[in-house]
Order: C-alpha cells, then structure tokens, then sequence
C-alpha cells in the first residue's frame, strides 16, 4: 500500500508556487500547510496563488500555526538571503517540530562551515527524529549528479567543469532583480563582487566542492574565488524595468579549486540580463565537461512544450520536480542530515 505524505509548503514565491502546483498534483501527497512572507496572501487559498481550485488550506504567516501541524515534510523554498545562516533558524524550529525539511537553499553538507553553523541544524533534527535535505538543480544536479556521472567514463580525470547561464532579464520581481541579485547597482559603490552577496554564494558553493571531493576519493585543498561582473554597454530594457548604462548587467560567481590529489574543478554561475553581453546564446543553459582521457562535454537545455509559457516555467519545473521526487527517499532517511545518493560510479584511481 503506498503511503501518502502530509507536506507543507513553505514560501510563495517563483519556485513556491512551482511547487506547490505538483502538491496539489500529485496522487500521493496532501497539502495541509503553506506559509507565505507576505501580508497580502494571508488567508487566501492555496488553490487561487497556485492557480488551481479551492483546496481548502490557507496561507499564513505565523510561524507558529505551522509549527502545530501534524506534517510529514515541508518544502522549504524562501529566497536565500544575506548572511548564509539567515534561514537556519526558521529550519532548525521546523525540524525540531517533527518535520523533515527539503531546501533549495543549501544544506547538502552542513558540517563544512564547522561544528557552530552545523550543531543546532543537527540538534533540531535529532530532537525532532526528522531529517534535513539540501535538494536542488544546482547546487544538487547539475555537479553533483551529472558531472560525477561524465567522470565515471573516463580513464583518466583531471579536471571539472560546470558553467551555468541564467537569463534574468524576465525576473518576476523587481526586489529579486535589483536588490538580492544586484542588478543596476554601482560596481564601484556596491563592491558587489566582494560584498555580502558574493560571501553568501562562496558559502553555498563551497558545500559542492566538498561534496565532490568525497564523491571522487579526495579532499578540497583549496577554493579560490574568481569573480567578475559585466557593466550595461547601453541601457537595457527588463520586464521589472532598466538596467541603465554602465550599472551591473551581469554577475559570473565563479571559483577555481584544487584537491589534494591535485585534479581541479572550476565552477561558475553566470546571472545576466543580457546573454549576448557574455558571448552566449540561448542554446544550453548548463555546460558541464570534464577533461582528461576522453574528454567529455555535456550541453543542457530547457525548453517549454508552449512557446507561449513564461520563459522562467521549465527551470521551475525541473527545480519543483526535483523536490517533490526527494519527498519519500527523505522522509524514509534516518534523522539527522541527509546526504545525496550517489547517480553513478564517480572516477576513482583505486577501488
């Protein structure tokens, strides 16, 4: 008999609302919480900010009635934000209610940034007997599943790469945009890629290279940031409004490691609002290689079944797929922290 999961969802935004949809969806889970940030959703049914018919389940913003529902698992997708640890509190009370928690933002390996961020997430979940997954596309997928993958191919492994481009000229929200992406910012006033927000994706990413160190048999020995942005040649025209000339059009967060056994890996993530602006087209939103004896290159495109479908819905729907699918595997985990399954056998020189 198939077992069917109580979820709560938690956050209302792009990736929420993705989510919540294949809830509501899907035969085997019931909906019977979701929290929003936002006053202005308060008590609307989850059905209307899904899209969907009345459910009969409300939003809310207290943290407090979520935290009395009986649930098996809550898809935590909040917008991250500055510092890295600003979510953890909110997670560590989830999971010490008895919830296991899946978040996009983070958690695949909590212990790399010390026993001070890691133990109260540890601690809540133990108390709780719940588990806590970092479930995502990238982090989550594209690294730590597909490349690992490409390297188990190869009779010889020297180095990785991971290239993301995310076109972010139709960003649905001008707060997104602007301030946590820092688009139109002044590159010389906001210092963007070394401030706040560049420590804030040194943190998460660092949590990648760690993964696949141990996937490969090694250790990081080192990560050096190589970051760089792109300023608007001309102004340029979004859906939320105008990046104006010479103000940041583009951001490649992009790191350089070394492990101890001397192999490299270079990851970046490119947010533009102008893919042209970087020598890119539209063609592959991922471009993962991996160098050595073959060398092997993996393209990644997505594209929408309706050419009139919101040009942000098919990473929406792969992130919202991605979640949902982690749901049983999660909730079947042992309490603690959750660690991603290896997809294949990763290049290894000894057995």
């Amino acid at each position: 008999m198939k077992r069917r999961y109580k979820v709560v969802q938690w956050a209302t935004g792009s990736v929420g609302r993705s989510t919540l949809r294949r809830i509501l969806e899907h035969p085997d889970l019931e909906l019977v919480g979701l929290y929003t940030y936002g006053a202005e959703k308060v008590g609307m049914d989850a059905g209307a900010i899904a899209k969907r018919p009345p459910v009969g389940v409300k939003a809310t913003n207290s943290v407090e009635e979520v935290l009395d529902l009986d649930a098996d698992i809550v898809i935590h997708t909040s917008r991250i934000s500055v510092p890295y640890a600003a979510q953890n509190r909110e997670v560590e009370q989830l999971l010490a209610s008895g919830k296991n928690v899946i978040s996009v933002n983070g958690f695949y390996m909590p212990h790399v940034h010390g026993l001070a961020y890691a133990a109260p997430l540890l601690e809540a979940a133990t108390y709780g007997g719940v588990t806590l997954a970092g479930i995502g596309v990238n982090p989550g997928v594209m690294a730590e599943r597909l490349a690992l993958t490409l390297t188990g191919l190869m009779a010889k492994l020297e180095h990785i790469e991971c290239l993301e481009v995310v076109d972010c000229s139709h960003a649905p929200s001008p707060g997104l945009l602007f301030d946590v992406l820092g688009f139109g910012k002044d590159p010389v006033e906001s210092k963007i890629e070394r401030g706040p927000l560049a420590q804030l994706y040194n943190d998460l990413y660092a949590e990648t290279f760690a993964y696949m160190a141990e996937a490969l048999g090694t250790r990081v020995a080192s990560i050096e940031p190589d970051h760089r942005i792109t300023l608007a040649p001309e102004d340029i025209k979004v859906d939320v409004g105008v990046v104006r000339k010479g103000k940041v059009a583009g951001t490649d967060w992009r790191w350089n490691a070394r492990f101890e056994d001397d192999r490299t890996m270079t990851h970046s993530v490119l947010w533009t609002v102008k893919p042209q602006l970087h020598g890119h087209d539209h063609s592959a939103h991922w471009k993962i290689s991996t160098r050595g004896r073959p060398n092997i290159q993996l393209d990644l495109s997505l594209s929408d079944p309706d050419p009139k479908a919101p040009p942000s819905r098919p990473a929406m729907d792969v992130t919202a797929s991605v979640l949902v699918r982690a749901i049983p595997d999660v909730c079947a985990a042992p309490a603690g922290f959750y660690k991603l399954p290896a997809a294949a056998l990763p290049f290894k020189d000894r057995f």
